[in-house]
């Protein structure tokens, strides 16, 4: 597997991630992760749609928190244009908890507790904390990435503005 030493921060502290870091137009990676019902996900079940994934690295933290609410208030604008997951790995039981205490229903939060499936194909698995790298990713119809966003300090907001304008060039 590949690791790149220290492609984030926490907090200035510099950390190893595992998985290649992806770029617009490579073939999204299959992953298995699990949904809040405890089934398995992976990427077939969204094929033929646009994406965006949201991927924190746990929703009981501020930035993240409002990472999630932000990407929950864009999946309700996109309707049935696109789907919209958020992935952490966090428990399942957790997501769902935090789902319900921010009245989150539009993004699908989903778990990558299991396996780390998902961080180790996307390339977001920070290796000394076992979480996720804070990343989104925009994914086309046909399964290519558009755009690619890896944030280079795990306190730090994603470009929200260029994720968006990727998602709308693919859904308008």
């Amino acid at each position: 597997m590949i690791e790149r030493p220290e492609a984030v921060t926490l907090e200035g502290k510099p950390m190893t991630v595992i998985g290649k870091a992806l770029q617009p137009g490579d073939a999204a990676p299959d992953f298995r992760v699990v949904a809040q019902d405890l089934s398995e996900k992976t990427l077939d079940d969204y094929t033929g749609k646009p994406l965006i994934i949201s991927v924190v690295t746990s929703l009981d933290t501020g930035v993240c928190d409002l990472q999630t609410r932000r990407f929950d208030e864009e999946a309700a604008r996109l309707a049935d244009k696109a789907a919209v997951l958020t992935i952490s790995a966090d428990l399942p039981f957790a997501q769902k908890r935090w789902c319900s205490e921010a009245a989150t229903d539009k993004v699908e939060v989903l778990s990558d507790h299991r396996e780390m499936s998902f961080g180790d194909a996307w390339g977001t698995h920070v290796k000394e904390l076992r979480v996720e790298q804070r990343a989104v990713f925009i994914v086309d119809a046909e399964g290519k990435i558009q755009y690619a966003d890896y944030v280079p300090e795990i306190s730090e907001h994603p470009n929200y503005q260029a994720a968006l304008e990727a998602i709308n060039k693919i859904v308008d």
